[in-house]
């Protein structure tokens, strides 16, 4: 993996006078989670006004030490007084109660005090109501215009900071606090600008700690790169691990198995006989599946061959097709289970040379978000992790310039780390993310490429 010496050379005390000097990129390094931390939030935490922030502060203290308040007087909370209080790590802003134009200057009225306050990797959350679900024309209209404002000020972010938007059905309240840990950690130091909706869920995590205690994931793809990051994160939170990849591969992976405590399955996932063969290798079931496996295989399309075009199709699209209906008719994908596809930033904005590539990612987007109603009935959620330019073995050999606009081309400046992609998959994978369902979160940094 190719180190990013930029990021090195920028934050250096000679880096930072001559990138501000000329006017470069001045990318900070992010905080990711680290092992033995206690709480989701170490800094000061500020929570807004109204009646979701109300639902948060029922749990705030457990994810913070520093609790202040903005706009109301809690128990436990301090208020908060621009350039007086400390710096802020998380904050939550309630938008919910935004339904007319007019309202939208509580958006600047908060934000543009506290702008100068965010501590280093900072993470803003704005709660809010989906649009669909509103009535009123107007109120939809001024919930719209929230994500736009989210979106944008994702992009004024400065020192690793991130903006999320939850819209939050109602009933869907209890959720919060899952999608607050992961969304306000380090957990999701490689996301920003993204809207995610959360609906009811009768699924909750019993123990923080060890959210995935109990359940038994499947990984594809799992020897090596983001595959094997994704089989150490969730074994990190609890999960029995299932690892699949090719035969050829099968001296890594039965290492890795061993290490993490899990079961190796060397199948590969095109043959006509892969189906049956998984379904076998799992006589005990399964409660969560990673299909992350994919290749590429790049050319334009007036030069591609038909071995390309048939074999990224194949493997990247037809084969989670095929497995997971396998696994879900056979019953070996439990009730309450969790699919999570691994999809791309190519997928949602097309790439040159990846007509095959991206045409696959897509249909993966397509899979979850027909698929989800579907699978509700037995409480299945299924979404899609769409990647940007993350630093692996296949990015390092990327020509120079290629490599750097691609680290260049986002909101936090920089490439995300097969980390970033495992922790959205650990997410997603968590009894309570049922609540997320037929959605793609991206892990890209807030690209340039794509919505």
């Amino acid at each position: 993996m190719s180190s990013d010496r930029y990021i090195d050379f920028a934050n250096s005390d000679i880096g930072r006078r001559l990138v501000g000097a000329v006017g470069l990129p001045a990318p900070a390094r992010l905080e990711r989670w680290q092992a033995g931390r206690l709480r989701p939030v170490e800094g000061t935490m500020l929570v807004s006004a109204g009646p979701l922030a109300d639902h948060v502060r029922l749990f705030a203290q457990r994810l913070t030490d520093s609790l202040y308040s903005f706009g109301s007087d809690q128990p436990g909370a301090t208020a908060w007084v621009a350039a007086q209080g400390p710096k802020l790590k998380a904050v939550v802003f309630d938008a919910s109660t935004l339904l007319h134009s007019d309202q939208l200057n509580h958006l600047r009225e908060f934000f543009q005090p506290l702008l100068k306050s965010l501590d280093h990797s900072a993470h803003v959350v704005i709660l809010g109501r989906a649009p669909a679900t509103l009535s009123d024309p107007l109120a939809a209209s001024t919930q719209q215009a929230v994500e736009g404002f989210s979106r944008s000020l994702a992009k004024e972010m400065r020192d690793g900071g991130t903006v999320q938007l939850l819209h939050v059905d109602e009933g869907a309240e209890d959720q919060l606090e899952g999608a607050l840990r992961f969304f306000l950690s380090p957990k999701s130091a490689y996301i920003s600008g993204q809207v995610i909706r959360l609906s009811h869920c009768p699924t909750q995590v019993q123990d923080w700690s060890r959210p995935l205690s109990g359940r038994r994931a499947l990984i594809t793809g799992a020897a090596r790169g983001i595959g094997a990051a994704i089989a150490e994160t969730l074994a990190r939170d609890g999960a029995e691990v299932v690892l699949l990849d090719v035969p050829q591969v099968s001296a890594d992976l039965d290492a890795l198995a061993a290490r993490l405590g899990g079961q190796s399955l060397a199948i590969d996932i095109c043959a006509e006989s892969a189906a049956l063969e998984l379904i076998e290798g799992l006589p005990e079931g399964v409660d969560i599946v990673v299909h992350n496996a994919g290749i590429t295989r790049d050319k334009t399309l007036v030069n591609m061959s038909a071995e390309f075009w048939d074999s990224v199709l194949a493997v990247n699209l037809n084969a989670p097709q095929v497995l997971t209906n396998s696994l879900l008719e056979s019953g070996t994908l439990r009730d309450n289970g969790r699919v999570i596809l691994l999809a791309s930033i190519s997928g949602i904005a097309g790439n040159r040379g990846q007509t095959n590539y991206a045409a696959s990612k897509a249909g993966l987007i397509g899979l979850a978000q027909a698929w989800a109603p579907l699978l509700q009935e037995r409480g299945i959620s299924i979404n899609a992790v769409a990647p940007g330019f993350i630093e692996t073995k296949m990015t390092a050999d990327m020509p120079f310039a290629y490599r750097e606009a691609g680290r260049r081309m986002s909101s936090l400046g920089q490439g995300g780390l097969p980390q970033d992609v495992a922790e959205a998959v650990a997410w997603l994978s968590q009894p309570g993310t049922g609540a997320v369902t037929g959605q793609v979160l991206r892990v890209c940094g807030q690209s340039v490429i794509g919505a």
